[in-house]
């Protein structure tokens, strides 16, 4: 297997010097002199000048000779080498790439609705061109392989009120599933010479045939756990008011009377409205 080989061509603006000197020198030379040798200073030149490479900053050009590779220029500047060689460009800059939503089943089979954003740049020229037919489209591919994959390991979210306790999910566990997600791109990018730089899911959701059913389904377990709440408050605050009648000697309550006024303080603490007092005028017996 052959590795990328970096390389520093000849000085291209002391050929583009040369290459204008022969040109021009001897388009000059035939209109004065007349002789027609001078054509090959002419044709030198010409040839010359399809050998000169620009190469921009965080570019490069892969240098081919009849289908041998030679080498990759990364150096910026405008350089010169054999103008048989082929020159292929690949950008070494950082990449976006923004996937397309998948519908894809979870960790419980629930399906959801899953894209994700991946920032990446090539770093191993040889494998980008050789080793992968189209390295761009192999990132594509094998990006939303990998999302599929994450997304059936980890359950969109956890549902204690069946036994299911999970310590990732996709939508609490921001940081584990983006490295997740990063370490799994990385190892099947590996091979096109191509460095992962940041992998994070950038659209999740529950797909539509179930999203109004698991919106409803949150909205109760959250309805529940604030009742629990109100319940676990309100008995408090009937023991401590029992607590204040019985240690003031405020009024004496028997077992039927003390049910009756924690029956009554529940429902005023726990309804949804307030509620609609009555005043009893008589005794507490009628």
């Amino acid at each position: 297997m052959t590795n990328e080989k970096s390389i520093t061509p000849f000085n291209g603006y002391v050929m583009l010097f040369l290459s204008l000197l022969l040109l021009f020198g001897g388009i000059a030379a035939i209109i004065r002199i007349g002789s027609p040798w001078y054509g090959f200073s002419v044709f030198a030149g010409f040839v010359l000048f399809f050998g000169l490479v620009l190469v921009n900053p965080n570019s490069s050009r892969v240098l081919l000779l009849f289908g041998k590779y030679v080498g990759t220029i990364k150096k910026n500047g405008l350089f010169w080498v054999n103008p048989l060689y082929t020159k292929k460009k690949i950008s070494l800059r950082a990449s976006n790439f923004d996937s397309e939503r998948l519908k894809v089943n979870d960790k419980l089979g629930n399906p959801v609705m899953i894209s994700t954003i991946l920032v990446w740049r090539v770093t191993d020229t040889y494998k980008a061109a050789f080793d992968v037919d189209d390295y761009k489209n192999f990132v594509r591919v094998q990006t939303d392989a990998a999302v599929r994959k994450l997304a059936s390991m980890y359950p969109y979210d956890n549902f204690a009120d069946e036994g299911i306790e999970e310590d990732i999910t996709l939508r609490s566990s921001v940081n584990e599933v983006s490295e997740a997600l990063e370490k799994e791109i990385q190892d099947r990018l590996e091979m096109a010479g191509i460095e992962v730089l940041e992998a994070r899911i950038g659209y999740l959701a529950y797909a539509q045939e179930i999203a109004n059913a698991m919106l409803k389904r949150q909205q109760a377990t959250a309805i529940v756990a604030a009742r629990h709440k109100i319940v676990e408050g309100a008995v408090s605050m009937v023991e401590m008011a029992l607590e204040e009648l019985n240690s003031k000697e405020i009024v004496e309550l028997d077992e039927e009377r003390k049910a009756a006024m924690v029956s009554n303080l529940m429902v005023v603490l726990c309804s949804d409205k307030d509620a609609a007092p009555i005043v009893n005028a008589g005794t507490l017996n009628h």
